[in-house]
C-alpha cells in the first residue's frame, strides 16, 4: 500500500552543538511516500523531500546565514534535501532500521535511520492515518557544510555531528495529486 506523507503533520528537527550548549531547528517536509506491504516490513520503501529554504532555528539572521552559500546549505543552488531508502533491516515494527541515501548540498551519502511504526488510526474526519518516527546522526562536513568559527579559548563554535529527529504522518494515496487533494481538503476543515 502506498502512503503519502502529510507535510502539515510531519516534522524534521535537528540539534547541533553550539559552543557548550545546543541549537535546535527544523525544516519542512515538501513531500514524500511510504510504500509498505503490511505483511513484510523488509519490502517497504521510503522517499522524502525536505525544503531546505524552510530552515528555522528561531533566529532570522542565523537562518538567513544557514540558507546562504557561505559554507552552508546554499538553497539557491540546492533547494531540497532528499532521502531514498535502499533497504529495511529488522522485523519488529517498533524498532527497525531504514538504510538509504540522503542528498544534502548536492552530496549523497548512505545513512541508517533508527525507526518505529507508531500505529494507524482514523482522524476525526474518518481518514486513515499512520505514523512513523526515526532518528539518525550525520556529520555535516560529509556534505560540505563546513562553515565554522575558531574560539579564542580553543575549539570551534559548531560541532560536526547533527542529530535528526523525524516524525511523519501519512495517509493512503496512489498519486501525488490524490494526496495533495486529500491534504488540502483536511487543512480546509481544520482551518474552520
Amino acid at each position: 500500500m502506498k502512503w503519502a506523507i502529510d507535510p502539515s503533520h510531519s516534522t524534521v528537527t535537528f540539534t547541533i552543538r553550539h559552543m557548550m550548549t545546543k541549537v535546535r531547528g527544523e525544516m519542512q517536509v515538501k513531500n514524500g511516500w511510504i510504500d509498505a506491504d503490511n505483511d513484510e516490513l523488509s519490502k517497504a520503501r521510503v522517499e522524502v523531500v525536505l525544503d531546505a529554504a524552510t530552515i528555522n532555528t528561531g533566529v532570522e539572521a542565523r537562518d538567513n546565514h544557514l540558507r546562504s552559500a557561505d559554507g552552508h546549505f546554499d538553497v539557491a543552488n540546492y533547494p531540497t534535501i532528499t532521502f531514498k531508502s535502499k533497504r529495511i533491516e529488522g522485523k519488529d515494527p517498533s524498532n527497525f532500521r531504514v538504510i538509504g541515501d540522503v542528498t544534502i548540498h548536492g552530496i549523497t551519502k548512505e545513512v541508517a535511520l533508527s525507526a518505529s511504526f507508531n500505529g494507524e488510526g482514523k482522524d476525526p474526519w474518518g481518514n486513515r492515518r499512520s505514523g512513523f518516527s526515526a532518528e539518525t546522526k550525520l556529520n555535516r562536513k560529509d556534505f560540505n557544510l563546513t562553515w565554522n568559527q575558531a574560539l579564542e579559548a580553543g575549539g570551534f563554535l559548531l560541532g560536526d555531528d547533527v542529530k535528526l529527529d523525524i516524525d511523519v504522518e501519512a495517509l493512503p494515496a496512489q498519486t501525488a495529486a490524490e494526496a495533495e487533494a486529500e491534504i488540502d481538503a483536511e487543512a480546509a476543515v481544520e482551518a474552520r
